[in-house]
């Protein structure tokens, strides 16, 4: 039996994006994401990852390899929390908190971050140089990097914030459920502003513990495609400022219009196979932004490229979004992971933003690689970008699990037309 965890009462229409940053393989930083996505330039590449030697492309993000710590800096040194500072830095993003630093207070800003392996890679590279003993060297004796809270514990040292601060690790839905915390820590009055994001980077242990799941394709991974043969895996850092309209002057004009989260825990790595979960979590979702199926404009799906994941998701949007057959009526839908890669927990706030980036820009970002679409599922999808006027879009994330969450965003005004 599905269950589902949500505040059905929480008024949501007064939450907006403040300001938000993302990095991926695709771009360091929203302004080179933008360019990808445009272009249709993937930032998937050929495993290179030391001494891993898998046969599979992945989506690495580049400028890591020289980020260097400052000395005093060390005991936070990880290949996690570096991805963190690098995409902390880009855009607007650390003035647009500073703004929010100086209005309510370093107290009065919270902070939940969304990860599946938090620093699992410092651990990785602790284990390759034990002593004599077997002991860890002292470089590695790291209580706040070797640590699943790692990412909130490094935002608030990097960031002085002072806030209530978490870090959900519900696998691949880590980082869209931060927003749901989010809206209700705003609601009920916990803090006025909060960082919500997302972090997770590549390791032997998420490479070859995906491989051993025979997740892992050779190939580019074709989400959605009747080829498709498994998964890329990618790294990501992702941020968004939210609070409430009514209590800042400036904003992004978009607002966190509904969420749902569910656990159906069918299973530790299938999904439901009718997707019971991840429909508890749509149709929360729409309650709570009081839409119709019909008014979500476009989808950023879940869409991984497993056999599985996309053949359950597929049969679940057809049956929630086309009636019969497909229809003008049903909305665009894609999967970015051919840019990206799968960001593990890091998924649900990159593809958020991306979903966003085609509500503010109207151009819909199209499923890369596909050739044929899987002729079972009823949207519709195309490899190359469209363009669309749109007022809500949403974007899905189900994790390891049964860890389902589903997020709308809207225009703050009547801006879209869809």
């Amino acid at each position: 039996m599905a269950s589902i965890q949500t505040n059905t009462h929480a008024n949501l229409q007064d939450i907006v994006l403040v300001d938000y940053e993302a990095t991926c393989a695709a771009g360091t930083g929203l302004n080179a994401i933008r360019t990808a996505i445009n272009t249709q330039t993937s930032g998937l590449r050929k495993n290179d990852i030391a001494n891993s030697g898998l046969n599979t492309w992945i989506g690495r993000v580049g400028d890591i390899d020289g980020y260097s710590w400052p000395a005093e800096e060390a005991e936070w040194q990880s290949r996690n929390n570096a991805l963190i500072d690098i995409g902390l830095s880009q855009g607007s993003f650390l003035n647009s908190l500073a703004q929010l630093k100086a209005q309510f207070g370093s107290a009065r800003i919270g902070v939940v971050m969304g990860s599946s392996t938090s620093s699992i890679d410092r651990s990785e590279e602790a284990y390759h140089h034990l002593d004599e003993q077997g002991k860890l060297a002292p470089e590695f004796i790291q209580d706040k990097v070797l640590n699943p809270h790692s990412p909130g514990l490094f935002i608030a040292h990097r960031l002085g914030l002072d806030g209530p601060n978490m870090t959900i690790n519900t696998a691949c839905s880590s980082s869209a459920k931060v927003f749901a915390t989010a809206a209700r820590w705003l609601n009920a009055g916990v803090v006025d502003a909060v960082l919500v994001g997302g972090a997770d980077t590549l390791c032997l242990s998420v490479l070859h513990g995906f491989d051993s799941l025979q997740l892992v394709s050779e190939s580019p991974c074709r989400p959605f495609d009747t080829n498709r043969d498994g998964i890329n895996l990618g790294e990501a850092a992702g941020f968004a400022l939210l609070a409430k309209a009514s209590a800042v002057t400036q904003h992004s004009d978009v607002r966190l219009s509904g969420y749902g989260e569910s656990s159906d825990a069918h299973h530790m790595s299938h999904p439901h196979p009718k997707g019971a979960g991840a429909r508890l979590a749509i149709e929360q979702a729409l309650q709570q932004a009081g839409l119709a199926a019909s008014d979500i404009g476009y989808i950023n799906l879940h869409g991984t490229a497993s056999r599985a994941n996309d053949h359950i998701e597929g049969n679940l949007l057809k049956a929630m979004f086309c009636t019969n057959t497909l229809t003008s009526s049903a909305p665009l839908a894609s999967s970015t992971k051919g840019w990206t890669g799968h960001t593990l927990g890091t998924a649900g706030i990159l593809e958020a933003i991306l979903a966003i980036e085609a509500l503010k820009s109207g151009i819909v970002p199209g499923t890369l690689n596909l050739q044929e679409v899987d002729p079972e599922f009823g949207i519709a999808m195309s490899a190359q970008n469209q363009t669309a006027k749109l007022r809500h879009v949403m974007s899905n994330s189900f994790g390891f699990g049964g860890n389902n969450a589903s997020l709308i965003f809207s225009h703050t005004t009547q801006k879209g037309l869809q």
